[in-house]
């Protein structure tokens, strides 16, 4: 598999809760729009994957890769228009988590506020659970 294709951030929450709901993972309207542009030009592709890998100093990191199809034990996520694809490896993971995509003057990023991490390593990289 190649490399990913955007950086991602890990949060953990704790000072607010997320509602829960019954998809595994909720996008922000910012995520939103940012996976609908990325698609625009690339009819190939029909979504995002999202993956976990073991790599950091904290344990586990997101991927992030274009989805040409629908992976046998992925789970989709379709909102707004959009789909998400989840791993298998990472689905007990995002579980309650909200993706949001980010944008300042010194990075851009899509963001991942995960209730069920206990640490993350200072860069905000990896984590673990």
């Amino acid at each position: 598999m190649s490399a990913s294709l955007v950086r991602a951030t890990v949060k953990a929450v704790s000072k607010r809760r997320l509602l829960p709901t019954r998809a595994a993972l909720t996008l922000t309207p910012s995520a939103v729009y940012k996976i609908r542009h990325m698609l625009q030009n690339k009819p190939e592709y029909i979504g995002l994957r999202v993956g976990v890998r073991t790599r950091g100093c904290n344990g586990l990191t997101y991927t992030l890769d274009y989805a040409k199809n629908k992976g046998t034990a992925d789970e989709e996520v379709l909102q707004d228009g959009v789909r998400v694809f989840i791993e298998k490896k990472a689905q007990l993971t995002l579980l309650g988590t909200e993706m949001d995509y980010v944008e300042s003057k010194l990075s851009s990023e899509f963001v991942f506020n995960n209730p069920n991490i206990k640490g993350t390593c200072g860069c905000g990289e990896s984590f673990n659970i």
